[in-house]
């Protein structure tokens, strides 16, 4: 029923949470998990697939205000049962439900829990049965990151929290779904502004009731992030991988963290790290790419980014970065059905404004090559800017790919006093290649705090 499809999937991804805290326990992440979601296929394929000894295999039935969860533990090396339950309860128990699954499973993979453990496994988060259903629909929205499920995930949060304001994990789903937000849909620099301030806030807040979580301190990282404080937000990655190993995404955003800032081989080794506990992320994957590009090895970086289209072919970042390196490589049609592709899954784009846009850089290819194309890409970046959802950043990096100099620093200062995000990649982002060794370059490079 897919009206109860996010109870089966938020105590899916609640019990991966909760046992991926256990030190000695390797949990595979939520992405690769529900790849196989609906599928038939044995424990032994999956556990050759995800490099598992085990499997957990679930199935809810709910009738009115009952539900009723049949689980089995399944050896992947023969596809043996290793042990089994049934659980009955009433809707109003769901987190009741999650708890003893939880320490249920867990004893069943480990000789013995400490009394640390057991407890951390068998928390209640909240005893209002409402605030967990509306956290678990919020979760089941924000695992979509389409800007319209985006918003509906803040909304159920924000009701879980108001029904049950010491709930932590509604502010960790706040917290969250505001730090992606910018990087999901086009915002203006006050959106931006005020989606960062409310990350910050609710990941504050979520450490007050619960200081063992660790998805607040990869906010508050990637909050540090933008506010140029690299030295917390090294901290902050370190202090959510110390509460969490198993947790993807911390490992992944760090990895953009050591980017920005140049330690590339640590780089490489934090999202092949995230790669090992989530291989079918999609935001995973592409990031393996990115981190290929930073270094410089851009045929694996294409590879890359074309294995993450194959993954996801309705994630819109790959399409545009897969263009970019079209490029590079004077393959403009390729480059341009890329770009066009992206546009129009970001809705940045109606089909008949992206028909144009590609006629255009078509035309400018032909007249002109690629010094055409770039004042093209000019024109429709100013355009975005004087809307309010371009950055002076990118109309920086143009004039950089153009040879105006002079031109592209001066939007890179006019990014520098927006203190905007997009300056940590400064040392990072290819298209400022020429720029590199001027002067003016490396004293934006120590202004920003990117020269450690």
């Amino acid at each position: 029923n897919n009206e109860y499809e996010y109870l089966s999937d938020g105590l899916t991804e609640t019990l991966i949470n909760n046992l991926s805290q256990l030190p000695d326990l390797s949990v595979k992440a939520r992405s690769s998990v529900f790849s196989y979601k609906g599928k038939n296929v044995s424990p032994q394929q999956i556990g050759t697939e995800l490099a598992v000894g085990a499997v957990l295999n679930g199935r809810l039935l709910q009738r009115g205000d009952n539900i009723t969860l049949s689980v089995e533990l399944v050896d992947a090396r023969n596809g043996n049962q290793i042990w089994g339950e049934q659980y009955s309860h009433k809707l109003v128990d769901l987190t009741a439900l999650q708890s003893s699954i939880a320490r249920d499973v867990s004893n069943k993979l480990q000789k013995k829990l400490t009394a640390t453990e057991g407890r951390q496994i068998a928390k209640k988060y909240t005893t209002d049965s409402e605030a967990y259903q509306l956290y678990l629909k919020g979760l089941f929205h924000w695992n979509k990151r389409t800007v319209d499920d985006l918003k509906t995930a803040i909304r159920y949060f924000d009701q879980a929290r108001e029904k049950d304001p010491s709930f932590a994990l509604a502010y960790v789903g706040l917290a969250l779904t505001y730090s992606v937000l910018p990087s999901n849909t086009l915002l203006t620099k006050e959106e931006t502004n005020e989606a960062n301030l409310k990350a910050k806030a609710a990941a504050l807040r979520a450490l007050e009731l619960d200081n063992s979580l660790a998805e607040p301190h990869t906010v508050l990282a990637l909050v540090n992030t933008g506010e140029w404080d690299f030295a917390a937000a090294e901290n902050e990655f370190k202090r959510a991988i110390e509460l969490n190993p198993n947790y993807a995404t911390a490992h992944q955003w760090y990895s953009e963290l050591l980017a920005r800032l140049g330690r590339n081989d640590e780089a490489l080794v934090e999202i092949k790290r995230a790669y090992e506990l989530d291989p079918f992320s999609t935001a995973v994957n592409m990031n393996v790419g990115l981190r290929y590009a930073d270094a410089g090895r851009a045929d694996e970086a294409f590879t890359q980014f074309k294995k993450t289209i194959e993954l996801s072919p309705d994630y819109p970042m790959a399409y545009w970065y897969l263009a970019d390196i079209y490029v590079e490589r004077g393959m403009y049609e390729e480059s341009f059905a890329m770009a066009s592709k992206g546009n129009l899954l970001l809705k940045v784009e109606t089909p008949e404004s992206e028909e144009r846009k590609t006629s255009e850089l078509r035309q400018a290819v032909k007249a002109q090559g690629v010094e055409g194309y770039w004042r093209k890409m000019l024109e429709y970046e100013m355009a975005w800017y004087e809307k309010g959802i371009g950055t002076p950043f990118y109309v920086a990096a143009i004039y950089a790919e153009l040879g105006e100099k002079d031109k592209a620093f001066e939007w890179l200062e006019k990014a520098y006093v927006d203190r905007a995000f997009d300056l940590t990649n400064l040392k990072t982002n290819r298209r400022f290649r020429s720029l590199r060794s001027d002067p003016r370059f490396q004293d934006l490079v120590r202004r920003i705090g990117l020269s450690q």
